[in-house]
């Protein structure tokens, strides 16, 4: 519905916010799509926000929440900003505003967000923001058009200078009054016998967020596997549903290179989560 409309009045954007004003999605002109329109994923929309607001000269911190691809880290490294990896959920992307704020520092956070498209920036909402967001992407759209580009351009550029990062997530169901407990068999047999390679890469470590000692971080029952070749593999049981998640950071040259990457990672990861 909204692509169509979006045709008829020749809209420059397509912004989609869910209905208590968290969540952000958007979609941006594309020839080459079938519909003329490609929504961007969460990561992408982060990471596009995240290097438009670093490119301002701005000094201070950006975070993104674990199961979130890497590229943030990047661009943070490229502008000489900080960076913080976080456990799942907003509450710890906020909690990143609260450590700075115990410092007299509050207004160092520049901006966080993780995958599933919920962003903040600045350090008066601490939670994830549909509002704020939804006028730094009006804003950066505005920016890249009056300098002759777009949104997909730059971040085709952004792609160019750090490397296709794809993340994606897969869900495994289990349903049923065993559901919750075979869940929990299957975290156990990863724990006891991680696998030593994963679609022919080999596994170089495996960090247990069960292990707060190791990672710094408050206990979570969350696994990350990193392989050889610098892609990742988090299993996250879900905390509201009988899920358990799989999370995929793969890179290639290109954006397809990077989605078959994930399809060989997902097919070796089925078996250990049947």
């Amino acid at each position: 519905m909204a692509i169509g409309q979006a045709r008829e009045q020749g809209a420059d954007l397509i912004i989609a916010v869910d209905p208590d004003a968290d969540r952000c999605a958007l979609a941006v002109p594309d020839p080459t799509s079938e519909t003329g329109w490609s929504p961007l994923s969460g990561d992408q929309i982060g990471s596009l926000l995240g290097e438009f607001l670093a490119a301002r000269g701005m000094t201070g911190s950006l975070a993104n929440s674990i199961v979130s691809s890497r590229l943030l880290s990047r661009i943070a490294r490229a502008h000489g900003l900080e960076h913080h990896t976080t456990l799942t959920g907003f509450k710890w992307i906020g909690d990143q505003i609260h450590r700075l704020e115990t410092e007299n520092e509050a207004e160092r956070f520049i901006f966080g967000f993780e995958e599933s498209y919920g962003y903040l920036a600045g350090s008066y909402v601490r939670d994830k923001d549909a509002v704020v967001a939804s006028m730094l992407i009006c804003e950066m759209a505005a920016y890249y058009r009056s300098i002759g580009s777009s949104i997909k351009a730059r971040l085709e550029e952004i792609y160019a200078s750090y490397g296709h990062y794809l993340n994606a997530v897969d869900s495994f169901e289990f349903p049923g009054l065993s559901g919750m407990e075979k869940m929990g068999g299957i975290m156990e047999a990863l724990r006891k016998n991680p696998p030593k390679e994963l679609a022919g890469y080999a596994v170089t470590t495996v960090t247990d967020f069960e292990n707060s000692e190791s990672t710094g971080l408050p206990r979570a029952n969350i696994l990350v596997f990193a392989l050889e070749n610098g892609e990742s593999v988090i299993v996250r049981p879900s905390g509201t549903e009988p899920k358990i998640k799989t999370y995929f950071t793969t890179k290639g040259q290109g954006m397809e290179e990077a989605k078959q990457e994930k399809e060989k990672l997902a097919a070796a990861m089925k078996p250990l989560l049947a």
